[in-house]
């Protein structure tokens, strides 16, 4: 049996799974009826919308099949993420990739795969949509044109249950969604001994805006505020707002200095941004706690604590700065 090979975007990939906020969820109409048809068009027994996650595939949606999830090492999904498009197995028996995998050779009896790619908005591989038989067969090119279709479907379910975390003023996740990320991120960097370094942010006098250019003028500088913090971070690193002009940030594998001086980059952006409220401009500026993490931080809410303390000493000096907790 072959090993499935790993994408060379695996780090992303898995965040970009986590992100989206479905393992390990419950079974879903929308998803249900998107298996039934594929299993109907293709004529297979089973039909499944997985998901490769670091160790396993799992399924959100199953038709044909008892299990839940099966070991990522013996996964006929896990070399269809590899790829760049639907993959398929006519006879796994005369395969040397998977004659002898546990698959094949055991309930439920592989034969023939088919997966065609569920790829996110970011270009992540986040798993397959696929129709397994346990007879050998061939995929016409109109069922892999409509296989391909259904995976587009379901990577469209995927995206809006993903955009019902984010706020829609700003774009950022909501708290409940930057919270929940974060945990995994603290969870990732301690597990593997890596850097993480976690920012509070806190626009200075946002009271004031409101009340001298009004609610709307206000939005507008959330969302002003939120595109330039977004603008300077990477793919890998995680926005969101906490609440009212109240936002989060994760800097993944970036130690405390570095972290500190991505975030006043971002401050000398912000305070040279023009705000247009009707007749006039104004600006904005952003206070920042900065804390990195430490072999005692034993829960994600010890590493918050920290930066917005930070936060806290960052406007008793005196505001639009950031500060690294010591």
């Amino acid at each position: 049996m072959r090993k499935p090979p790993v994408p060379e975007n695996e780090a992303n990939r898995l965040r970009d799974l986590e992100r989206h906020a479905v393992l390990d969820t419950a079974p879903e109409a929308d998803f249900d009826r998107i298996t039934r048809i594929a299993s109907k068009v293709v004529g297979t027994p089973i039909a499944l919308v997985s998901l490769v996650d670091e160790r396993r595939q799992w399924f959100k949606s199953r038709v044909g099949l008892d299990a839940t999830e099966t070991p990522r090492e013996v996964a006929f999904c896990a070399h269809a993420i590899a790829g760049t498009e639907t993959f398929v197995v006519g006879d796994a028996l005369s395969d040397e990739r998977f004659e002898d995998n546990p698959l094949v050779t055991g309930d439920p009896n592989v034969r023939f795969y088919a997966g065609a790619l569920l790829t996110s908005s970011n270009g992540n591989n986040l798993g397959t949509l696929c129709v397994i038989d346990r007879e050998p067969r061939t995929l016409t090119e109109d069922q892999r044109q409509i296989l391909e279709d259904l995976a587009h479907l379901v990577v469209r379910e995927l995206e809006l249950r993903k955009a019902a975390s984010m706020d829609h003023l700003t774009g950022a996740a909501n708290r409940r969604m930057f919270l929940e990320t974060a945990q995994g991120e603290f969870v990732r960097a301690r597990r593997y001994g890596r850097n993480l370094s976690a920012i509070i942010y806190d626009l200075d006098h946002f009271k004031l805006v409101n009340d001298k250019h009004g609610h709307i003028s206000g939005d507008e500088a959330l969302k002003v505020f939120a595109g330039v913090c977004q603008d300077q971070i990477r793919e890998q690193d995680y926005f969101g707002r906490l609440g009212g002009e109240e936002f989060g940030l994760l800097l993944v594998e970036t130690a405390g200095e570095q972290a500190l001086t991505v975030v006043n980059r971002m401050l000398r952006e912000l305070s040279a941004v023009s705000i247009r409220a009707e007749d006039r401009t104004f600006s904005i500026t952003a206070s920042a706690g900065v804390a990195s993490l430490r072999d005692q931080d034993e829960t994600l809410g010890d590493l918050m604590i920290r930066a917005d303390k930070a936060l806290y000493d960052a406007k008793e000096k005196g505001r639009n700065q950031a500060a690294l907790d010591s």
